[in-house]
């Protein structure tokens, strides 16, 4: 008895473990899951002029291929954002893997809440309607200067610096412009 009690008590235990590590992201993602080719990931890097000096944000990460190509590749720091736990996990493993952990980081949260501020450049893999809602917070909270680079998805009016097609798929920058003067 005692002895079936205790195996009992180990897949219970094994079975919350399970259902923890496999938690529902908080809220439903804005997208699903799409990877960007090597290809792309390289040419939206190259797009951006991606340096050592800059501190890369991937919003909706997935995987994390892009900011731990912008580390392994470039010298760059990167922060990976995704509201999906489950690609949180992957990202920091493939990181782990990419032998990156001292120069990124994955952080579980909403990319409409996330603190952006300390983005140098900021790649997107979204849809339309998420690039154009997400268009005001990065125009508010990203310094001018920020590039911007978006995988197949424009920002409407918002015309890009300079776009390329990598194996079939567009590729836009923008540039944060400079905030003209507030006046007392």
């Amino acid at each position: 008895m005692r002895r079936r009690l205790g195996t009992a008590s180990l897949l219970l235990l094994v079975a919350a473990s399970l259902v923890w590590s496999q938690r529902a992201p908080k809220r439903e993602p804005d997208v699903w899951w799409e990877p960007s080719s090597e290809a792309v990931v390289a040419a939206m890097l190259k797009l951006a002029k991606v340096t050592s000096k800059d501190v890369v944000y991937d919003l909706g990460c997935g995987d994390g291929r892009i900011v731990i190509a912008a580390a392994r590749d470039f010298g760059a720091r990167g922060v990976g954002i995704d509201i999906d736990p489950k690609r949180i996990e992957e990202s920091n493993e493939n990181a782990r893997k990419a032998g990156v952990t001292d120069r990124v980081k994955f952080i579980e949260e909403d990319l409409f809440e996330a603190d952006i501020r300390e983005a140098t450049v900021v790649t997107l893999f979204l849809w339309p309607s998420v690039n154009l809602k997400l268009r005001p917070k990065l125009l508010k909270e990203l310094k001018p200067g920020t590039r911007v680079v978006s995988h197949i998805h424009d920002m409407g009016e918002w015309a890009p610096q300079a776009q390329q097609t990598v194996n079939g798929a567009r590729i836009y920058l923008w540039v944060i412009p400079e905030r003209p003067p507030v006046f007392k």
